[in-house]
């Protein structure tokens, strides 16, 4: 199955340099979309929006500044979309970093970091990992790092991978697991169920989408989906709470 990507730059040079950052990231077949504005990129979602989360697009880089308006209003709007939201930007300052995780944001990347490094970083997906430019990633053990007094920085993460809705758990009161499961989990999938068990087991995504022969960007939704269900943020509270409660 083909891969649908968006790509949201304005600049015709930065947009051509993001799509060869996509194909060389992954060897799945791509199918690149690209616009200038958010006005064309509403387009492109509402065209591939039929309540059918197979034929959207699978992974979306979005510019902050645009012609018509900011990329985080855009990240807004695609609240419970499945797809890989990840901002590409030259800011890597608080007041534009910590907005953009807050509004869904899955990843942070400056496109003035060099060709290989980008490609690293969005290579972190199929590892289940969130893609940060080294930048970014600093800025925010930063920011969580306890000061003197103990405290450390309260600003909530709001992200679609576990490693940034909970990078401040070692230091403030993080979201235990629940010895009791809500009922949603009894409606795992059997597909949901076989991704949880390679999950419980340590295997990266892409390992899981080899075994299963599927796509890992598809492993990547079931995965949402049983955060979803189970009421967790990461894949060792998941493995916890199977453990548990005898689900793998």
């Amino acid at each position: 199955m083909t891969v649908k990507v968006l790509i949201i730059e304005d600049n015709p040079v930065a947009r051509s340099f993001l799509c060869r950052v996509v194909r060389e990231s992954f060897s799945d077949a791509m199918e690149i979309t690209e616009v200038g504005d958010l006005e064309n990129a509403r387009r492109q979602v509402a065209k591939l929006s039929s309540g059918n989360s197979e034929i959207g697009f699978k992974l979306i880089l979005v510019d902050l500044e645009l012609p018509d308006g900011n990329g985080m209003e855009f990240l807004t709007e695609l609240t419970g979309s499945t797809a890989i939201k990840i901002v590409t930007t030259l800011y890597s300052d608080d007041d534009h970093l910590f907005p953009a995780l807050q509004c869904g944001a899955d990843g942070y990347l400056l496109k003035e970091d060099r060709f290989e490094v980008l490609v690293e970083e969005l290579q972190r997906i199929v590892r289940g990992q969130p893609p940060l430019s080294p930048a970014i990633a600093r800025r925010l053990l930063t920011h969580f790092r306890p000061t003197a007094s103990g405290d450390s920085g309260t600003m909530p993460l709001n992200s679609g991978f576990g490693a940034l809705s909970t990078a401040h758990a070692p230091f403030a009161n993080s979201r235990s697991v629940a010895l009791d499961p809500p009922p949603e989990w009894e409606r795992l999938t059997p597909r949901e169920s076989e991704v949880l068990t390679y999950l419980s087991k340590g295997f990266t995504i892409k390992e899981i989408a080899n075994l299963m022969g599927i796509k890992w960007f598809t492993v990547n939704d079931h995965i949402k989906s049983i955060y979803k269900k189970l009421n967790v943020s990461s894949r060792a509270e998941a493995a916890v709470l199977a453990s548990k409660q005898g689900l793998v």
